[in-house]
């Protein structure tokens, strides 16, 4: 009896066996097989790393470029990388035509003058230095005498006389000014010829374009008036004019002090007088033949390169 039910459940046994069996195997299968999904993703693109290791084949081939690239450089002459480097020494004029080198005139461009030359005119000599006068007075500091006394009243009724308007000037831009050789008359009328000075404070400064120093007004021994002059330049040897025109600048900064000529300073007074007295024109120069408006005075005539015109064209 326990024989036949034993022989009557091997069959199921033996499929049990074979249903576990065949399951194991399609675990070990699907642990294998990557999974397929399902959702729609973007691919990813490929990225390339930046650094990259070096193999030995790459370290020779880099050794090879390089020593080619420093053969193919030096194997190159200095004319070859610069084209200036084959020209041949340069000559000149006078290398060539030394009489026709001397008939021509050196140029006179300039721009700033030589460190030599604004020295020479701006320093004293060596050793030199400034000395007192009779009366111990080093007039290029002192302010001796200042506000001590005031003229007399004849010598202050010729320093405030009002301006002639014969006298005064006028520029093309509309300034009006007295020319500087009636401020000497002025004061060698007040002070008599000889009675008055300027004396300098110190050295002639050499600028790019402009030059400039410091002088003293001084009148039968007093202080009277200090003032800076300055006056433009346009080439090296034009510095000395320069320094005398930037002189007369001061001196005629020191009258108004004194009160000479004063009038010059009065904005009604100038609007008075270029009504009366002046006029803006139209000019047109003799040689580019460009035209301008200039002021000049209703009794004179524009000045060169000027010349009077009708209009704007």
């Amino acid at each position: 009896m326990r024989s036949t039910a034993l022989q009557a459940l091997r069959p199921l046994r033996s499929a049990s066996s074979t249903t576990s069996h065949i399951l194991r195997q399609q675990s070990r299968r699907a642990s294998t097989t990557p999974s397929r999904s399902t959702s729609t993703t973007t691919p990813r693109p490929a990225t390339s790393s930046s650094y990259t290791r070096s193999t030995p084949a790459t370290t020779a081939a880099r050794k090879a470029i390089t020593t080619k690239t420093t053969t193919t450089q030096a194997s190159y002459p200095l004319e070859a990388l610069d084209p200036q480097a084959a020209l041949g020494p340069s000559f000149s004029i006078a290398d060539v035509d030394p009489v026709l080198a001397s008939s021509i005139p050196a140029p006179t461009t300039f721009t700033t003058p030589s460190k030599d030359f604004a020295s020479a005119i701006s320093t004293p000599p060596s050793g030199a230095a400034p000395t007192p006068n009779q009366n111990g007075i080093d007039w290029s500091s002192s302010f001796h005498g200042l506000s001590t006394v005031a003229f007399s009243p004849e010598t202050a009724q010729i320093l405030m006389k009002p301006l002639d308007p014969q006298d005064v000037e006028v520029k093309p831009d509309g300034i009006i000014y007295l020319p500087e050789i009636k401020y000497r008359r002025i004061l060698n009328t007040a002070f008599g010829p000889g009675g008055w000075g300027l004396a300098p404070r110190g050295q002639l400064v050499v600028g790019e374009k402009v030059v400039t120093q410091e002088y003293a007004l001084v009148v039968h021994g007093r202080f009277v008036a200090q003032a800076r002059g300055e006056c433009q330049y346009f080439a090296e040897e034009t510095i000395p004019t320069a320094g005398e025109g930037c002189k007369s600048n001061a001196l005629m900064r020191c009258c108004k002090d004194l009160g000479i000529a004063s009038e010059l300073w009065d904005p009604r007074f100038i609007r008075e007088f270029k009504k009366k007295y002046c006029q803006e024109i139209w000019v047109e120069h003799v040689v580019n033949k460009k035209r301008r408006q200039v002021w000049t005075r209703k009794d004179g005539e524009p000045m060169y390169p000027y010349k009077a015109t009708s209009g704007f064209k």
